[in-house]
């Protein structure tokens, strides 16, 4: 099948591209190329283009009118930068997504499958996180992707658009040649800046927050692989109709992660281990919106998609070493 693939030039996007050609499928990247950088599209079909612009989205379906789903993962991503640029934001992932579906409706193309993220759940005693946990969205990049998610469900529930919600937690590494990965200059993400301490390429790896109420006092995550989620991409894109003939309604809210909590002590510890050597270390108070965090229930993933993760954290840690070492060959700087 063919797939839209908005954001498909950047860290994700571009590994789910390549997951969906590994299964047989097509993608068509839309991409602004705001950050994303244009290598990682490669010779894929590609329209370099704003989400909101309808002419260019009538365009790209006139041109491949067998596009049967849509994988919207188009969207600005950096929480303390949104903390500082809330009108950003909202305007890039609200009201530009908003034209997105509407359009999409309009076109005759009403499967949506929505990169959203597990930064939306509230605090829990146990940090293990089912879908129908209350919700308490700490950031403004939280908020808006907890917005898309209540317009996708309002609109489904009046349009013939339907939606797979998907709730990321970390993903981590590279696609399994090395061709594409973390793209900043400078990684915000917590691999990114580890890799860049255990290379010299700063002074130390910073823990930010250190008296959470956690097992050791720092936040707590659920490390994916990203190949691991890209094949969770092309799970739900296959099985669309049966999910939601499964759950019995227009949209459902799947979680995608590994199921196992590592706090960032544990993180770093493991890091250490793949590495070979120690890691300098300093630590800070918590970045603006960070939040204590959680890890994936995935019985739900299990049950509807039939899929569970296959790669373990020692090798998304290899991965993103592995990447660290390449991507200057690649995006032409460290």
């Amino acid at each position: 099948m063919k797939v839209l693939v908005t954001g498909g030039a950047g860290y994700i996007g571009s590994i789910t591209a390549k997951a969906l050609e590994g299964a047989g499928h097509t993608p068509v990247i839309l991409d602004s190329l705001l950050v994303g950088p244009r290598v990682f599209v490669k010779d894929r079909i590609f329209y370099e283009g704003d989400i909101a612009d309808r002419e260019l989205l009538r365009r790209v379906v006139a041109e491949h009118p067998d596009i049967e789903a849509t994988i919207h993962m188009a969207a600005r991503i950096v929480v303390p930068e949104s903390v500082a640029l809330p009108y950003e934001y909202y305007r890039d992932n609200v009201a530009k997504s908003l034209e997105l579906f509407d359009e999409l409706v309009a076109l005759g193309k009403p499967r949506v499958l929505f990169s959203s993220s597990a930064s939306l759940y509230a605090t829990k005693d146990s940090f293990e996180v089912t879908e129908d946990d209350a919700l308490e969205p700490t950031s403004p990049y939280a908020r808006t992707k907890r917005m898309m998610e209540q317009v996708l469900q309002d609109m489904s529930a009046a349009t013939d658009l339907r939606a797979i919600i998907l709730r990321y937690f970390n993903p981590i590494g590279s696609d399994p040649d090395l061709e594409s990965g973390i793209y900043a200059k400078e990684p915000s993400h917590v691999i990114g800046q580890l890799v860049m301490a255990a290379r010299g390429l700063k002074d130390t790896f910073t823990i930010t927050g250190v008296e959470h109420p956690t097992r050791d006092g720092t936040g707590i995550r659920d490390y994916i692989h990203v190949w691991d989620l890209a094949q969770a991409h092309v799970r739900a894109v296959e099985k669309f109709d049966e999910v939601l003939a499964a759950v019995g309604a227009p949209n459902t809210v799947i979680n995608i992660g590994t199921g196992a909590g590592v706090t960032v002590r544990e993180l770093v510890a493991s890091f250490e281990k793949v590495f070979g050597k120690a890691v300098p270390l300093s630590e800070a108070p918590p970045r603006p919106g960070d939040a204590v965090g959680a890890f994936a229930n995935v019985d739900r993933s299990r049950e509807l998609l039939d899929w569970r993760t296959s790669l373990s954290l020692d090798d998304a840690i290899a991965s993103a070493l592995a990447w660290g070492e390449k991507r200057q060959e690649i995006l032409g700087y460290e």
